[in-house]
């Protein structure tokens, strides 16, 4: 029974139930069939870190069959082929795939493309060209790509990126490096984010272009794969550029404008975190409840101990409000309000409410909550991450301050 008293529009439920039937149809059964290869990140992984080919295989699968089924491009606006659904509908979508894939089934993570990773709102500012060459294998699940914008000396504060475009002849010549770069071991095209006026730069007004550049171009390395987690392998990697030339066409949004495009695919991406973070965490306390029933110490289930279960309640109450904040930010956006301090109290709380969640749950497993076969702790890691992800709590907190003085506090 739902404690949200709030109904999704009926295209939005029927997109939720649609996604719940399709992971059950085609993520979870891969799942299954290849386990031994998705659960075992020795095996998932190459020597070098990357993913084994086979599990790029079982990905790219996964994406046709979801742009089949017309999931996959649900919020690329209608200019690009997509079904032009909004904020709410992203959020349902990603709190539903995660909740149906349990924590464990991961392949799920690519049902609905990523607004770094593949086609979004975020590339409705594609030249002509750009459209032409890279939004039909885009479309169909083909092809990926990734988004380059943090550097070593430029994460959250990302206006002091070093990286420079240089204008040479109709068009310019990219030199610097990107780290963190979610999907670039894989993708086919970045998105780089690179300084075309210094002046404007450094005075915080402008400055900043964005190119879409092949991975295949001439100068772009893969410098390395970085491990995290004491991972054999992972999904981010370090970038070089060295004169990576690039035309007019590469050219995304309007010159010295790309900050803009950045903070788009930002916003999609603190949304996304939060529906992730709801359905996680709920799934973290039902699976500690669970677990309470049936485990008894001192001749008593552990349900009738407070040290287990208040924890739960306060997780619950946590969790329960993260999804009310979830659903308002998204009616603001999807209203036109910029809702840039509700959206940071969403993202910041959800994370950290989950994270706690599922420390919790672990905690009240006790030991078998540390194993693998229960993927608690793959989540929690996950969700650690997701606490820096799209703009860390600091930074959030400093957004919401700088918002209520400068528009005064409204709660």
């Amino acid at each position: 029974m739902s404690a949200i008293a709030y109904q999704y529009p009926e295209e939005i439920q029927a997109l939720r139930d649609g996604l719940a039937a399709f992971i059950h149809a085609e993520v979870i059964p891969r799942h299954e069939a290849n386990a031994s290869l998705l659960d075992d990140e020795h095996r998932r992984f190459t020597p070098d870190g990357r993913y084994h080919p086979d599990v790029l295989r079982l990905m790219r699968e996964v994406r046709a069959a979801a742009a089949k089924a017309g999931y996959y491009a649900m919020c690329v606006p209608e200019s690009l082929g997509g079904m032009g659904m909004g904020y709410l509908a992203w959020f349902a979508a990603w709190e539903q795939i995660t909740t149906s894939c349990e924590g464990r089934y991961w392949l799920g993570e690519v049902t609905v493309s990523h607004w770094a990773t593949g086609p979004s709102p975020v590339l409705e500012h594609l030249t002509p060209e750009a459209r032409e060459r890279l939004l039909p294998g885009m479309m169909r699940g083909e092809t990926t790509m990734c988004f380059g914008m943090s550097e070593p000396d430029a994460g959250s504060d990302a206006m002091m990126m070093k990286t420079r475009a240089v204008p040479d002849g109709d068009g310019w010549l990219i030199s610097g490096s990107k780290i963190w770069t979610t999907n670039s071991p894989y993708a086919d095209y970045c998105i780089v984010f690179a300084v075309t006026d210094a002046e404007a730069a450094a005075k915080r007004k402008g400055g900043i272009s964005a190119f879409l550049v092949p991975t295949s171009s001439p100068g772009f390395e893969i410098q390395r794969v970085i491990r995290m987690w004491g991972h054999a392998g992972g999904n981010e990697a370090v970038l070089s550029l060295q004169d990576v030339r690039v035309e007019p066409w590469q050219l995304v949004g309007k010159l010295h404008k790309g900050f803009a495009t950045a903070m788009l695919g930002v916003n999609l991406g603190r949304i996304y975190n939060s529906a992730r973070a709801v359905a996680l965490g709920r799934w973290a306390i039902h699976q500690a409840l669970e677990y309470a029933k049936i485990r008894k110490t001192f001749g008593k289930p552990i349900t009738e101990y407070q040290g287990v279960t208040f924890p739960l309640a306060d997780s619950a109450m946590a969790v329960h409000a993260a999804h009310l904040m979830g659903l308002n930010v998204c009616q603001l956006l999807d209203s036109g309000h910029p809702a840039r301090k509700e959206l940071s109290m969403t993202k910041a709380f959800s994370v950290q409410a989950a994270t706690q969640a599922l420390d919790r749950a672990m905690q009240a497993h006790g030991a078998i909550g540390m194993t693998n076969e229960m993927h608690l702790c793959h989540s929690f890691l996950r969700m650690r991450m997701l606490n820096v992800a799209d703009g860390t709590n600091e930074i959030l907190r400093r957004t919401i301050i700088k918002e209520m003085l400068d528009e005064g506090v409204d709660l």
